[in-house]
């Protein structure tokens, strides 16, 4: 799946960086294009892969350059304002060789939180390509303003993309962890997940050919509906002993260097189940899931159609959905077996409710909080006993 990335903010900066950087690694080209937009010079001097001429700077002439501090409401209308300036960079992509756009921004600051709403409903408006975003949630002891920024940019976000992947820092920070290293994990999580998901069915010249093709059209077919998606991820080490005669075999009956055919159903099935049933990207529920995509990778000879088959009936009977698609995305020179669980439409999500429960209580304490500092105010400059006349 071609990608044209749009990093929106300081964390969404960082993650499309982060993709440039494994599509480099992995050879997946899975970004066709990339933009990194922020209101702060410094965070976009910080990246490395994401060419200069992508670089857009926005709201020069309201925060010169200093970012927005956590206000999403000062992010969202420098986007409107400077929206030309973005586009001006969204011209350089050849969208005719892009499948979708893909907005990404952390959802607790204030450039990402509250720009990529208003990108994403101009895009919308523009193109007739699909356009998802990927939100990053802040961790619950980031502070009330964070998550009161997470809460309403989620609301808005929700509404203005085909499809919001949501990937919840507070699922997978550890303790003890320094901010810095626990970001840079969490970063490759994200993109390690999302690149074997759009990176299925990517066939090259010398490339195996998958048994059950999972190409773009079954994401986007699995994206759309809308709605909030998340991704579950589990791999096993296997001893890749062939690389040339996995495909062979399975025409000629060939089993020299061939697993076991049952132990490789029996680890496929165990991979849908970890990677269901382990820590998604968004925990939640899986029963009421309205579609899901299942996409096994590895060595071509650890791959069997059978496993892939009982993993989709299994994930079928677990969400409830009738819309379950699957497939393999054979890599010859693979050491792990990896499972990728997509999950769309997800309804039941204990983290939402809770950002939205402690972002109301945080809104009424600014409040209050508010009154209360006018009226001290009010009482630390009045003087009953010799009023003074103020200047105007």
């Amino acid at each position: 799946m071609k990608l044209a990335m749009i990093g929106f903010g300081q964390a969404g900066g960082k993650i499309v960086d982060k993709f440039l950087e494994y599509d480099q690694r992995t050879g997946s080209d899975i970004v066709r294009s990339a933009v990194a937009v922020n209101s702060a010079k410094a965070d976009l001097m910080g990246l490395d892969e994401v060419p200069q001429d992508n670089r857009v700077l926005i709201g020069q002439s309201r925060v010169k350059g200093h970012g927005v501090g956590a206000d999403n409401e000062l992010g969202a209308e420098i986007a409107e304002e400077d929206i030309d300036e973005i586009q001006g960079a969204i011209d350089n992509i050849p969208v005719h060789e892009v499948d979708a756009f893909l907005i990404v921004a952390g959802m607790g600051g204030g450039t990402g939180s509250g720009g990529a709403p208003v990108l994403a409903k101009h895009l919308k408006r523009i193109y007739t390509e699909p356009v998802y975003g990927l939100g990053i949630l802040p961790g619950s002891d980031e502070g009330g303003i964070y998550t009161l920024n997470a809460a309403r940019s989620f609301q808005t976000f929700v509404r203005e993309v085909d499809n919001l992947m949501v990937f919840d820092n507070d699922a997978w920070r550890q303790s003890g962890e320094s901010i810095e290293s626990g970001y840079a994990e969490i970063n490759e999580e994200i993109v390690r997940r999302f690149g074997i998901l759009f990176g299925a069915g990517e066939v090259g010249g010398d490339d195996e050919v998958a048994e059950s093709v999972v190409d773009s059209s079954e994401i986007i077919n699995t994206l759309a509906g809308g709605g909030v998606s998340t991704i579950g991820y589990a791999a096993e080490e296997v001893e890749n002993s062939s690389s040339s005669n996995g495909l062979l075999s399975r025409f000629t009956g060939s089993d020299e260097n061939q697993p076991d055919s049952a132990n490789t159903t029996n680890r496929i099935t165990s991979l849908v189940r970890k990677a269901a049933l382990g820590r998604l990207t968004l925990p939640c529920e899986i029963e009421g899931t309205e579609r899901a995509l299942l996409v096994l990778s590895g060595p071509p000879q650890h791959l069997n159609r059978k496993g892939i088959e009982r993993g989709r009936k299994w994930l079928e009977e677990q969400t409830g959905s009738m819309e379950v698609r699957g497939g393999d995305y054979p890599v010859v020179d693979s050491q792990y077996v990896a499972s990728v669980v997509l999950l769309s439409g997800v309804n039941n999500v204990p983290r939402i409710k809770e950002l939205q429960e402690v972002a109301i209580e945080a809104q009424d304490n600014i409040d209050e909080i508010q009154q209360e500092s006018e009226e001290n105010l009010e009482e630390l400059v009045e003087d009953d006993d010799d009023e003074l006349e103020p200047l105007f």
